[in-house]
């Protein structure tokens, strides 16, 4: 049986790579609405946009724009109760209303949407759960 060599010099063994320190390093932006909190809430109603105007055009249905309004604000408040996470607060105010969307959350009829909103509408049930909500 024949075994393999290590390739290069032997007995040398190259130094592990390590990435040079950054300075700064993760920082939250500063708090108040005009520190870019809206940039930051805009990101899941646009992803939930992108995947429901997708679904229109595949499935071709144009109905359930309550359920779709639904799912949107459902998203904002996943990004809100991450936001207040970060900033080392509760999410308390992001966990009631999603307790209150959840409760009065139309059903959706068209197929592609329910298959979108079904994730979102888990996540939501999670954490709640997780926070005793």
């Amino acid at each position: 049986m024949s075994s393999v060599a290590p390739v290069g010099p032997a007995g040398l063994a190259a130094p592990p790579m390590r990435a040079a320190p950054r300075a700064g390093g993760f920082a939250l932006p500063p708090a108040g609405p005009e520190a870019g909190a809206g940039a930051t809430a805009e990101i899941y109603p646009a992803a939930m946009a992108g995947l429901l105007a997708l679904q229109e055009g595949v499935s071709g249905y144009r109905s359930d724009p309550a359920a779709r309004r639904a799912g949107q604000a459902l998203l904002g408040t996943l990004g809100a109760l991450q936001r207040a996470l970060l900033a080392g607060g509760d999410g308390g105010a992001a966990l009631a209303g999603m307790r209150v969307l959840l409760g009065e959350m139309p059903p959706a009829e068209d197929p592609a949407l329910v298959a979108v909103l079904a994730p979102i509408i888990l996540r939501c049930r999670v954490e709640l759960a997780r926070r005793g909500a």
